[in-house]
């Protein structure tokens, strides 16, 4: 199983966010994006127009935390989203907009909420790329890490899923030991890292985890 670190930007300083990606661009295998609408969630990031200036080259994970997700996924891929990840609680017609995200060139992902079970996206697990495990209540970055949502790794592995499953929420670098083991192997962390006054150092602290 290939293990891999993605640096949420939502941490980053929205100022100098291309200097800060450049930063660790070689240390990483991923960045990840978080979209919230201020309905979905209680807090707004930013959307597309804003998501199209960052310098490609690297491989960019869309984390949609919106209402409609249907309407506003073409915008995310033209964006430069390579793989797009929806809340299965935002739709009425998960494998449709999975399908969609196929016919328009990205990877597939969905995200449970911590209150979901995850016996709810079975059904979907074989056309998923990933599967994004909130171990906090989407919206706010530095929350604490919610070790109750371990399970679930377990079950989606256990239930034969062999793509990716991502933990995103309190990820540092003794949380990160914890998902590791439960069969995690992306970890999505932000504040951890850009709230460091030396991210690179954070990134290797936690991959130290994929030991």
């Amino acid at each position: 199983m290939k293990y891999k670190l993605a640096p949420s930007i939502l941490s980053a300083d929205f100022g100098r966010l291309n200097e800060q990606i450049d930063l660790l661009r070689d240390k990483v295998e991923l960045f990840h994006i978080d979209v919230m609408d201020g309905h979905f969630v209680p807090n707004i990031s930013f959307g597309a127009p804003v998501m199209k200036w960052i310098d490609k080259g690297l491989f960019l994970d869309v984390h949609l935390m919106i209402e409609n997700p249907e309407k506003y996924v073409e915008d995310f891929i033209r964006a430069g989203g390579d793989r797009i990840i929806v809340h299965a609680e935002a739709t009425d017609d998960l494998r449709g907009l999975l399908g969609k995200i196929v016919d328009l060139g990205a990877l597939p992902g969905v995200s449970i909420k911590p209150s979901t079970p995850v016996e709810s996206i079975f059904e979907v697990l074989d056309v998923l790329d990933e599967v994004l495990i909130m171990t906090v209540e989407p919206g706010f970055g530095g929350q604490e890490f919610m070790e109750d949502m371990m399970p679930k790794i377990k079950e989606l592995r256990a239930h034969g899923f062999e793509g990716d499953i991502g933990v995103d929420g309190g990820i540092n670098a003794e949380t990160a030991k914890v998902c590791i083991e439960a069969g995690a192997n992306l970890l999505i962390a932000g504040s951890y890292i850009y709230g460091a006054d030396d991210p690179l150092e954070r990134v290797e602290l936690l991959k130290r985890s994929f030991a």
